[in-house]
């Protein structure tokens, strides 16, 4: 079996004095989606299938002798709701052999929302003898088959935008030419680069807010946001607070303008405790940014944004940093050297062209 999906990285917001520019982010994290798009044409070997093969049932097909049975460890079925587990290698011939059915309540990396059996369609495609398919076309009878799918298993609770993506498994070449013809469809947290995340709980009962954990840091590639990654390891940005919009804006959908006026000082304030001390980030030469959350997210019922902090590039993208934020850090390398202390006193302000220069108590 093998398994396709998509995912979405998180968008920054407006300038500030403190914040990445719209531009500047948006497309440094527009190319996380374009290599998303392009992870999801890789598929990954899943083969055997569940260690508990006598709760699940066997789709199969009425045709010419195979090469052997279709068992149910080899694909079998599954009723929306129930969640898959593996452990993933880098080996494609030992990847997922390990397929289990495990308790929501558990980690696990798929929960189902319906099995498509694709015997039952008319046509040649899909008949016994049939070609596999290749990856375009999988990732075609993805869209056609399983975003309705997921829609349809959530209801109004499905959050495009959100940290849960619309996965499909498939079966194994070798499978297909037994006859297996199930398509899975399910949700799954994948990462920027679209690999499946472990996760905790229904989908259906969850936030979807597209927000990682306080403290994570996220890999950089080509001085774009990739994976989270220790944060010893090289980075993109760090996670420094998660907000709850709801306690904020509790009547009515708050646009873009109103979430950016209450996410500056909070994000300021909670970036300020985050890193100890006020002048840590100006010290640090890092800027901060935060995410929101649009009309579509908001009605799926998402709430929660993240304060993050980087380092702009002049030419776009981020900096590479090493080390946490609230310790010692690099840089490109390098410590960063803070910027000259502000001068002590009332702030000038820039005289109109032409002017004489003001000069204290003048």
């Amino acid at each position: 079996m093998e398994e396709m999906s998509t995912s979405k990285p998180e968008k920054p917001t407006t300038r500030s004095a403190r914040t990445v520019s719209a531009s500047v982010a948006r497309r440094a994290l527009a190319l996380v989606a374009v290599g998303a798009v392009g992870a999801a044409a890789v598929t990954l070997l899943v083969t055997d299938g569940f260690d508990q093969p006598e709760k699940i049932t066997t789709h199969s097909v009425a045709g010419p002798a195979t090469t052997g049975p279709v068992s149910a460890s080899s694909f079998g079925s599954a009723d929306p709701g129930t969640c898959l587990q593996w452990t993933p290698t880098d080996d494609p011939e030992t990847d997922r052999q390990d397929l289990a059915q495990v308790s929501c309540a558990e980690p696990h990396r798929f929960e189902v929302a319906k099995d498509v059996d694709m015997s039952a369609y008319p046509g040649i495609e899909f008949a016994p003898g049939s070609a596999y398919p290749g990856a375009m076309r999988f990732s075609q009878l993805r869209d056609e088959h399983c975003i309705d799918s997921v829609v349809d298993y959530l209801g109004t609770k499905f959050d495009p935008n959100g940290k849960f993506s619309v996965g499909l498994m498939f079966p194994s070449q070798t499978g297909w030419a037994t006859g297996e013809r199930t398509l899975r469809c399910g949700v799954q947290q994948s990462s920027n680069t679209g690999v499946p995340q472990e996760m905790t709980g229904s989908v259906l009962d969850q936030d979807q807010s597209s927000v990682w954990d306080v403290g994570t840091c996220i890999g950089i590639n080509q001085n774009v946001p990739s994976d989270p990654v220790e944060c010893s390891q090289p980075h993109a940005f760090e996670v420094a607070s998660v907000i709850d919009l709801q306690q904020q804006f509790q009547v009515g959908i708050p646009n873009e303008a109103d979430q950016d006026a209450y996410l500056e000082p909070t994000c300021t304030d909670a970036v300020n405790a985050y890193l100890g001390s006020d002048t840590a980030l100006r010290d640090k030469t890092l800027t901060l940014f935060w995410s929101t959350i649009d009309v579509t997210s908001w009605l799926a019922g998402s709430r929660q944004v993240t304060c993050s902090i980087g380092k702009e590039l002049d030419e776009g993208g981020f900096a590479t940093i090493t080390g946490s934020a609230t310790g010692d850090i690099l840089i490109n390398g390098q410590p960063p050297v803070p910027p000259p202390a502000a001068p002590d006193g009332r702030a000038l302000p820039t005289p109109p062209p032409g002017a004489a220069p003001i000069t204290p108590g003048g």
